[in-house]
């Protein structure tokens, strides 16, 4: 009795820890259950900040005693960061890194040493600052190079972390002035870290070897889950697919995102559907991802759940305007504001008004692209969502441009798409670029454009959006010095356009091929090319685009079977601008700046609407002008 005495009495204490250990797991787990319902709210009814913080906190809280639960707040934070607009967060929020380094005043790590993390490499060079490897050493080895040795020089406060997690022989914080050596482990990421207590000192070597191919996982992104992390294949293939992307590796995304979208042919739970959805249209799939969001609708309908619901409308909208089909994507932003709001979701609301801002733009409805607009950037800017803020401003400016007003497309989309704090969200500014240069090009400030056109190439070449390749053909036309050139230029983008669908894209194209026709005296040819864009405008439903062709054949010496006879048909294209300009209320001097022409032009043109239209004031010309636009 008594050894068993002794027995309890030694098992005691073990008993004791254990049950403080279970109460401390679930004290963390019901913070972290805590932190992801606030998270959650913030992320579609807040500023995305301050829900990836709180979705991160959730994370580790979450990460020992429910690991599905902390692979949902992780995804979710990244998606927060994803609205902000950050791609050097947004990968290390879906990769786990520490970015404490970088929001510490060190600065953004250079793109191509953000990628080299993401894709395995760490490229030799001199770290400085805040230990990144900046200036890669010629001949520094690729994510693919096996056995290859990785070394640099770590200065300032950059640690040589190995692997993730720990590594055999990884020094301590306290190994100051040693040189740091092994091989990286996990999913064969081999890292200069930021920002640690303790790190070498600069002229510190640091040396890391990565394993060879043989030895690593299938996947460069692959591996065994760490703490808090779910082993469930599908959120697996997605986040490997997103790092390949964010990493600016479409060969290595697209077979995860494949697998995405193959898993959620089987399964009908709404938030899968969401993210395989969002899958497709990340590769360029469009009618994937049309399917795979309807799909979604009608699970989230079937679970009676609006927010759900508003996700996938949103989707779907985004989707349908990639394709084209502006009217159903207003039709399904206007059904996705209505389930935004009745959820309580503010931020999916502003991402259905900045679609609806576009689909406007389309039809040449001015007033309500402003409205839309207005409406998504309220929000936008409140809460910090620049994917929505940047479609809503691209949306002003094609209005702008469907108008005749090239010259503020210009201003207002010069600085989304270029280099600079006021760029636009990572994964929209570059659709924005073919309109920045035909505004550009169309106001005679064709060397604004130029810079830009090297980033539509890179779009192009990446594969996610099926009218690029047309859009870089039609641009390189626009600004090609040589008249040959840009015919075959020309040509070649209308070649490109057969291969995808999207009779707006086209119709831009064969507007602009006549336009260019017609002042180059090849009058037959150019009334073939304006008329094809004519019908293709009708078609979908764009007014304004539609009204600057018949303008175009008017010019030519055409009018349209469909062409109203007297009023404003009368007015050649640039008298038609000018007369649009001067009944806003813009002064002739103002109409010439927007017009990129001298003041005396539009005295001249002026004088002509006048004559043209029966009119003897500004007033008269407004209200004529008026009631024909109603």
């Amino acid at each position: 009795m008594t050894g068993d005495r002794g027995r309890m009495r030694d098992a005691a204490p073990a008993a004791g820890r254990s049950g403080r250990d279970d109460d401390a797991r679930s004290v963390a787990e019901e913070r972290g259950r805590a932190e992801l319902a606030r998270g959650m709210r913030q992320l579609f009814d807040g500023p995305v900040g301050d829900a990836r913080e709180s979705l991160l906190l959730a994370e580790s809280l979450l990460s020992a005693g429910a690991p599905d639960l902390a692979e949902t707040a992780r995804l979710a934070a990244t998606d927060a960061a994803w609205a902000a607009g950050d791609a050097t967060v947004c990968l290390a929020t879906l990769d786990g890194w520490d970015t404490s380094g970088w929001a510490g005043g060190h600065g953004d790590p250079d793109p191509a040493v953000a990628e080299a993390f993401a894709t395995g490499t760490v490229a030799s060079g001199v770290a400085v600052g805040d230990g990144a490897g900046r200036g890669a050493a010629e001949g520094a080895p690729s994510a693919g190079d096996p056995g290859a040795v990785v070394s640099g020089v770590v200065m300032g406060d950059g640690v040589g972390r190995v692997g993730r997690g720990a590594a055999e022989g990884a020094p301590s914080p306290e190994d100051l002035g040693s040189v740091v050596s092994g091989v990286a482990m996990g999913d064969g990421v081999g890292r200069v870290g930021w920002g640690a207590v303790g790190s070498p000192s600069a002229g510190d070597t640091v040396s890391l070897a990565v394993p060879p191919v043989g030895d690593r996982p299938p996947s460069p992104f692959a591996g065994a889950p760490g703490p808090g992390r779910t082993s469930d294949p599908f959120f697996r293939d997605y986040r490997d697919g997103m790092r390949a992307l964010l990493a600016r590796r479409p060969d290595l995304a697209a077979g995860p995102l494949r697998r995405v979208l193959a898993r959620a042919r089987s399964d009908g739970r709404p938030p899968r559907l969401l993210r395989a959805a969002a899958a497709a249209l990340l590769l360029g799939d469009v009618h994937s991802a049309r399917a795979t969001a309807a799909r979604a609708l009608a699970a989230a309908r079937n679970a009676e759940c609006a927010a759900s619901e508003a996700r996938a409308l949103e989707y779907l909208a985004y989707g349908e305007l990639r394709a084209g089909r502006h009217a159903q994507a207003r039709a399904h932003a206007e059904e996705g504001v209505r389930a935004a709001l009745a959820a309580g979701h503010c931020n999916t609301a502003a991402s259905h008004h900045a679609m609806l801002a576009l689909a406007a733009s389309i039809e040449g409805d001015t007033a309500a692209v402003a409205g839309y607009a207005s409406a998504a950037l309220r929000t936008a800017r409140r809460h910090g969502l620049a994917q929505a803020a940047t479609l809503a401003e691209w949306a002003v400016a094609r209005a702008d441009l469907a108008r005749g007003r090239p010259l503020d497309a210009a201003d207002r989309l010069g600085p989304l798409v270029g280099p600079g704090a006021r760029r636009g969200h990572f994964a929209v500014w570059r659709l924005a670029v073919p309109c920045f240069v035909e505004a550009a090009a169309l106001a005679g400030q064709p060397e604004d454009a130029r810079q830009v056109v090297g980033d539509l190439a890179q779009w192009a070449a990446f594969g996610a959006d099926p009218h690029a390749p047309a859009q870089l053909a039609r641009c390189r036309a626009l600004l090609a010095a040589q008249d040959d050139r840009a015919d075959d230029l020309y040509l070649r983008a209308l070649a490109l356009h057969d291969a995808s669908d999207g009779d707006f894209e086209r119709a831009r194209t064969e507007l602009l091929y006549g336009r260019w026709l017609r002042r180059r005296r090849r009058l037959r040819e150019a009334r073939n090319r304006l008329g094809a864009a004519l019908v293709a405008f009708e078609h979908c439903g764009a007014g304004a685009w539609a009204d600057q062709a018949r303008g175009e054949l008017r010019a030519n010496g055409a009018m349209s079977a469909k062409e109203p006879t007297g009023g404003l048909s009368v007015l050649t294209p640039q008298q038609l601008r000018i007369a649009r300009h001067v009944a806003e209320g813009a002064t002739n001097r103002e109409v010439a700046q927007r017009l990129a022409v001298s003041t005396r032009t539009v005295d001249y043109h002026l004088r002509n609407v006048f004559a043209a239209l029966g009119v003897r004031s500004r007033i008269e010309l407004a209200r004529m002008v008026d009631q024909e636009t109603r």
